[in-house]
């Protein structure tokens, strides 16, 4: 048997850019963004230099909760297009040299779902979720006390119904668990991604891919109960090893979103007949910081070396505050639990370290996700609070801002309505929003986005090497990679003062200008040729 080739193992240094479809492109005027808006910006993200698109969920929703409620893995949403347009675009962009990715929502259904309806009305569908009677002397208390996933949220995650009996939802009331115990729910998923295989997609994103799996005793919470009673459970490993098998069928991928602190259990779900790839949370939330930027790489690099798996990279995503706005604050890294509404930012200081930690990012190894409107350096929006749409927001008591500030519909042409996103926006846009337009970053050579665009055309010489560090100033981040003609150097300067750079033949690329003695300054990163 021979060796993969370059084309089977694309995942393992890719570029994979995150389209939340809503806010992408309008084609039809509506004010959502849709497959039509997407599929007039392809050649965008071809000249942009992507590998492939993930697609937030783009089936039939009630929209309770962004499209992660699916009422139907098998129908687009009316609101995005069709299914005939979905192959449309996989196909067009396939044209083009991108990958489609899917993603996947195994824990839950929406409550519109025909299985939750049905069960709803008391047939056997029930067996499918998690139906529990209360407790107390007439059923009144929740059959446990297991906390909400949405950080901050002190509500239960049981509701009862009219006939007195309870049903478990992680998230919101809206979404029940299903309950993954039973084989119909486990053919339904793997029915499910034939499906999408069959259509052209490369892979899926699998949201809240260690939630699936609970106690069967639903016992109460006991923080640091070993084995968690729903969280990182090892019947698991099981479904994801036949998840395995329909998508080598199709040589396809798997990335999962896996939030877990212990290193050799996160480890475990990217074993070669299990998950390809998991995105990399400790990279994300990490500070601005030297130190512990490098502790996070030192730190995912390891625990993927033993299965020799890749690492992910990411600065942002559709839940997480935008980088240009989380590194103009004090506190740069990123926490949901510390989320609050009117916390003071540096705009020009948060630009200038997302520019640089752009390229210190696309400098290492493995994949990375790059999240819609970074690569145009768009800040967090705060939406007004008559606006705001998150379910997170309501459930935390209107404490939490939610996630619509990185959500907000793109600029694509200064001086359109909307900014050329379409129709009137499902969430508006701040005043000033047009100044991110893309048409006018393209022709300005010192913009994000023709920084990103050099990056993506100059990345592939940095193979898929690995990283050696190099000695540097307290403050100063300096490694190489092996390239396809010498080595690469990658510097990042987060000190106070200009740093050196190190010998080398030829600057590649920098995130800013050096100062007049040819030093890095602060907040500054640069592509070398050793």
């Amino acid at each position: 048997m021979g060796q993969p080739t370059h084309a089977q193992n694309w995942w393992r240094s890719a570029v994979i850019y995150q389209v939340y479809v809503r806010s992408f492109a309008d084609g039809d005027g509506d004010g959502t963004g849709d497959l039509a808006g997407v599929r007039a910006k392809l050649p965008y993200l071809a000249e942009l230099g992507v590998d492939a698109l993930w697609f937030n969920p783009w089936y039939l929703s009630p929209m309770k909760d962004g499209g992660y409620d699916v009422a139907d893995y098998r129908v687009i949403d009316p609101a995005f297009g069709t299914l005939a347009e979905a192959e449309k675009l996989i196909a067009e962009a396939k044209e083009l040299g991108i990958r489609t990715l899917v993603d996947i929502v195994p824990n839950h259904v929406s409550d519109q779902h025909p299985w939750f309806r049905a069960a709803l009305a008391g047939g056997p569908e029930r067996e499918l979720f998690h139906f529990r009677p209360g407790r107390g002397e007439h059923g009144e208390l929740p059959p446990n006390d297991w906390p909400s996933q949405f950080a901050g949220s002190a509500e239960p995650v049981w509701t009862r119904l009219p006939d007195g009996t309870w049903y478990l939802h992680l998230f919101t009331p809206e979404q029940p668990d299903l309950n993954w115990a039973h084989p119909a729910v486990r053919q339904e998923h793997e029915e499910i991604l034939r499906f999408w295989f069959e259509r052209g997609v490369a892979g899926v994103r699998i949201d809240s891919a260690a939630l699936l799996a609970k106690d069967p005793d639903l016992p109460d919470f006991v923080e640091g109960r070993d084995p968690h009673p729903y969280v990182d459970r090892d019947e698991l490993h099981d479904i994801y090893r036949s998840w395995r098998t329909v998508a080598d069928a199709y040589d396809g991928i798997f990335v999962g979103e896996v939030w877990l602190p212990d290193t050799e259990r996160f480890a475990r779900y990217l074993r070669p007949d299990e998950l390809h790839t998991a995105f990399n949370f400790s990279f994300l939330s990490c500070p601005w910081d030297a130190g512990r930027l490098r502790t996070s790489i030192d730190e995912t690099l390891a625990e993927h070396a033993p299965i020799g798996a890749p690492a992910t990279w990411v600065l942002c995503n559709h839940d997480v505050t935008r980088t240009v706005t989380r590194y103009g604050r004090v506190d740069t890294g990123f926490d949901f639990a510390t989320k609050a509404f009117g916390t003071p930012t540096d705009l020009a200081l948060g630009t200038r370290r997302a520019r640089a930690g752009a390229l210190l990012s696309l400098a290492l190894p493995g994949a990375v996700y790059l999240y819609q409107g970074e690569e145009l350096g768009l800040p967090e929006a705060e939406i007004p609070r008559d606006r705001i749409q998150d379910p997170m927001h309501f459930r935390s008591g209107g404490t939490d801002p939610g996630r619509d500030g990185c959500r907000v519909p793109l600029p694509w042409t200064a001086d359109a309505p909307y900014a050329g996103f379409g129709g009137e926006p499902w969430l508006p846009q701040p005043s000033g929003w047009s100044a991110y337009a893309a048409d006018l970053q393209a022709a300005d050579p010192g913009s994000m986005l023709s920084l990103y665009r050099a990056a993506l055309t100059i990345r592939p010489e940095f193979g898929d090497g690995p990283l050696t560090w190099l000695p540097a100033p307290e403050g100063v981040l300096a490694f190489a990679r092996p390239g396809q003609e010498g080595r690469l150097l990658c510097v990042v300067n987060l000190a106070d003062t200009p740093a050196d750079l190190p010998a080398h033949s030829r600057l590649l690329l920098g995130s800013g200008p050096l100062d007049a003695q040819g030093r890095l300054p602060k907040d500054t990163a640069v592509w070398l040729r050793g």
